[in-house]
């Protein structure tokens, strides 16, 4: 991605370079959660728990100071003050046990900021708001011009009582096919264990009502919301709930709130991974560098299940020599992570044949990189309390279509491993309405990449149909989150400034395209 901001995204990575400085394949502390989340978000009749939404929840006081806020990694840093919003585990004892939330506020560029504030909604499920914010922060410079921005890290992420749980240290192999339902379900309990009775109270219903507890402690009468992947899902329901506090929506990379994550991810992405196919075939440059780089990728996964090599390198850290085993799960994380951006989808030929001619570091980097990312960013069991409570108990009503997620590159293992995860873990309170479509006069700004191998497209015409003033753009030959391609941090603005999106001139969009592909380490052909 970078894995930047708020939607499991790509990375943009020198190949060349991570190659000569590989790290071991190790164990990853997070491994098998990292494949289910990878099989969402990067997601017969539930038993839903009704949440009344007749009244908005009660405040606790605001201090804010100034501070720092961090971006992924910590290597990007913004001004802005920061505080802890006090609110009940269980928004039926209000008075019982309370967790604090992590908040800022980034103030906007003029002395006069307009009424209402902007806040960045991040995806998963499972990152935090603040730091995806500051790994985004310049596609939203032109809307800060006039608007404060406001952030929660949603309960469960990042500084608001994370959810997360660690692998134990004798399963740490990042070996997929080798855990049984009894070992899924022995780390569930383990690990439900460890987080406690509360691991249910992390939902979009009951998140909802932080960000309305936030929007009342910071005393602005409405929102402009901007949802990303899971994100637009929050949006979706706080739009829902309290329609008269939301001025204005963006949608990017929109989940429909009518359809359950994971049955069709791995299908999404195998469609994606065809489109690259299909373009490199079309591409006389990328045809005459790599031949039929479809079939080299099909021979390339059977070669590493049947037979995954051992690589030695030295260890980037010791310098001492070690090996790793790469497998085709490594080559599934890397190209899954990878098809998420135009920049790394330019480069995914490059990849798969020079791991079909031998050259397996390249494989082994990005499948590294994208392990370390995900257990940095994501709060696993924050995402499981979404996934089970709202995705996977609706998996029985929906139409799956198992024989094109078996012929997928991801299988059905994943999918079928959140359903075991999700066998033990509880569910949490969610909306009796949550999956039923609304409709709303609020304006809505929905953006779609062309090449989006996780929400595509015709998610967002579903989503245009049902909220009745939605403009829904798709940008051709990009992936997932548009915020800050090209001209859109511009259109963004032009949309909240005037709510009016069909009134938007997407003109400067037309020269938007997929990257060219790389047919050597030095770049594209010229």
């Amino acid at each position: 991605m970078p894995l930047q901001g708020n939607h499991c995204e790509a990375s943009g990575v020198d190949l060349a370079a991570l190659s000569a400085r590989i790290a071991p394949i190790k164990t990853s502390k997070n491994s098998y959660p990292i494949l289910l989340v990878m099989t969402v978000l990067l997601a017969g009749g539930a038993t839903l728990v009704p949440i009344s939404a007749s009244s908005a929840p009660e405040t606790s006081a605001l201090t804010l100071t100034p501070c720092r806020l961090e971006g992924f990694g910590g290597f990007r840093k913004i001004k802005a003050e920061c505080g802890t919003l006090a609110a009940p585990l269980n928004p039926d004892e209000p008075d019982g046990t309370s967790i604090d939330l992590y908040v800022a506020r980034v103030p906007a560029l003029t002395r006069t900021p307009a009424v209402s504030a902007f806040t960045y909604i991040a995806g998963g499920p499972g990152q935090a708001s603040t730091e995806a914010y500051v790994s985004m922060r310049e596609a939203f410079e032109l809307i800060r011009r006039e608007r404060d921005i406001i952030l929660v890290d949603q309960r469960g992420t990042g500084r608001s009582n994370r959810q997360q749980c660690e692998l134990p240290e004798d399963r740490r192999d990042y070996d997929l096919e080798s855990w049984s339902p009894e070992d899924i379900a022995a780390f569930t309990r383990e690990c439900l264990a460890a987080l406690g009775d509360g691991a249910r109270y992390y939902t979009t219903s009951i998140a909802v009502e932080d960000l309305e507890r936030l929007r009342q402690a910071f005393g602005y009468p409405q929102l402009d919301l901007y949802g990303i992947s899971y994100g637009t899902r929050v949006a979706q329901h706080y739009l829902r709930r309290y329609p008269q506090q939301v001025r204005s929506v963006i949608l990017d990379g929109v989940v429909p709130v009518t359809m359950p994550l994971g049955p069709d991810i791995a299908i999404n992405a195998q469609h994606a991974l065809d489109q690259v196919f299909s373009r490199c075939a079309e591409d006389v440059p990328c045809t005459t560098a790599f031949g039929d780089i479809k079939n080299k990728f099909t021979e390339l996964q059977n070669r590493l299940r049947s037979d995954p090599p051992t690589v030695s390198h030295p260890d980037p850290i010791s310098g001492e020599p070690v090996e790793s085993v790469v497998s085709h799960e490594h080559l599934h994380i890397a190209v899954r992570l990878m098809s998420y951006s135009p920049d790394t989808v330019s480069l995914l030929p490059l990849m798969i044949d020079a791991a079909f001619n031998g050259n397996y570091l390249p494989v082994a980097a990005q499948a590294l990189l994208g392990i370390e990312n995900l257990n940095n960013m994501l709060a696993y069991g924050m995402h499981n309390t979404v996934v089970c409570s709202e995705d996977t108990p609706f998996y029985e009503g929906y139409d799956v279509n198992r024989d094109l997620l078996e012929q997928s590159y991801m299988g059905i293992r994943s999918y079928q491993g959140l359903i075991d995860t999700c066998k033990d873990w509880p569910r949490g309170p969610v909306d009796t309405n949550f999956r039923q479509p609304f409709a709303s006069n609020a304006p809505v700004l929905v953006l779609s990449g062309e090449a989006d191998p996780v929400t595509p497209a015709s998610y967002g015409e579903m989503v245009s149909d049902y909220l009745g003033n939605a403009e829904h753009i798709v940008i051709d030959g990009q992936g997932h989150g548009q915020a800050h391609v090209g001209c859109m941090p511009r259109l963004m603005a032009a949309f909240i400034a005037d709510l009016d999106p069909p009134g938007l001139d997407t003109g400067c969009l037309d020269t938007q395209h997929a990257a060219p592909f790389f047919t050597s380490y030095s770049g594209p052909e010229p």
